[in-house]
């Protein structure tokens, strides 16, 4: 079970297909494909993905209801569990997102969990976007109840902009399910008989056999940085968007989809034809053809790229996601000018 918004794990990488495997490990093929894992509305598609991959079929994904702000109802997540155990279906793995992709929402992690330890279930969680909040002591507190998960999925290649790719699967267990699952005993690769500590060998324990050392990268960064240089990024990343949200509120002709507690800033420009007619009965439909305009243009002039979207019942809307640690005030400024002149004829 999953919450509907979430927009990162399984597809740029594995781990969330593996947290599946683990989750579905000793488990007889006649018997998975009458269980379920539920996901929130706002769930990363790779959830779906998954369900497939594993030959449990996208049918046995269960979509618990989010609210206003893209966070799993823990209410419903109960109550769809006693659905799909009343319809004889077994659920065993409840997929929460700290940092779903649009909104940027953090699921409920303490009440999810709880929901969980009563029903004796799996609790993954997709933190692949707003895991690197962890580093950050002043919001850290939207992770809250993240120990309790069972596996985590991290990408530190996301937030904190390590090279493209790096994936992290956390887990509580520490039984090897990593190489109970995957494991193939390829002795002519994996001898079991090396001077040192063959645990440490990662190829026989994951979906793929070769791989690139991508924990170096992380590695490298932090080694660098160090613990308060990374804070200090995701610190400034929050700061910078505030900045932006404030600078939005001084000016006519921007509205904010709500107000963000991460670095995904949602809003929609209201070109000045629009401006006042919010109770025209064609004001939604041509609102929701702006962004595509102004993206084309923006992207024609060659001065910024901003990624729009419909999300639920709202029509299309900008995310800015302010994550590039280079950034300023400026470019937060600049952006918003650019929309204006972009836009001044709509």
């Amino acid at each position: 079970m999953a919450d509907s918004e979430a927009l990162p794990s399984l597809a740029g990488d594995p781990v969330a297909v593996e947290a599946l495997l683990r989750a579905v490990f000793g488990v007889v093929v006649d018997e998975a494909i009458q269980k379920g894992t539920s996901v929130s509305q706002k769930c990363h598609y790779s959830i779906q993905k998954g369900a497939a991959f594993l030959g449990l079929g996208t049918d046995s994904v269960r979509v618990v209801k989010a609210d206003e702000r893209g966070k799993m109802v823990p209410e419903d997540l109960e109550r769809q569990i006693g659905m799909a155990e009343a319809e004889g279906a077994v659920p065993f793995l409840v997929s929460a997102t700290s940092g779903t992709t649009v909104l940027g929402a953090f699921d409920p992690l303490e009440a999810i969990a709880d929901v969980c330890q009563r029903h004796g279930l799996w609790l993954h969680v997709d933190a692949a976007w707003g895991g690197s909040v962890l580093l950050s002591q002043t919001h850290r507190h939207l992770l809250d109840g993240i120990q309790r998960a069972d596996s985590v999925a991290w990408n530190p290649h996301k937030l904190l902009a390590a090279g493209l790719q790096c994936s992290a699967l956390l887990l509580q267990d520490t039984s090897n399910l990593l190489k109970r699952c995957h494991g193939s005993q390829a002795s002519y690769l994996f001898q079991q008989d090396k001077f040192y500590d063959v645990a440490l060998d990662t190829g026989d324990k994951v979906v793929q056999c070769g791989r690139r050392v991508d924990c170096l990268k992380l590695w490298l960064m932090w080694k660098a940085q160090g613990d308060q240089g990374l804070e200090r990024r995701i610190d400034q990343a929050f700061v910078l968007a505030r900045y932006l949200v404030e600078e939005m509120k001084k000016r006519e002709g921007f509205e904010l989809v709500m107000e963000p507690e991460f670095v995904n800033v949602c809003f929609w420009f209201v070109p000045p034809s629009l401006r006042g007619k919010q109770e025209s009965p064609d004001y939604h439909e041509r609102l929701s053809k702006v962004a595509p305009v102004l993206k084309e243009r923006m992207v024609k002039e060659g001065s910024m790229m901003i990624g729009y979207q419909p999300h639920g019942t709202r029509g299309n809307f900008f995310r800015v996601v302010v994550a590039n640690s280079a950034l300023t005030c400026a470019d937060m400024d600049f952006l918003l000018n650019e929309l204006e002149r972009l836009g001044q004829d709509l």
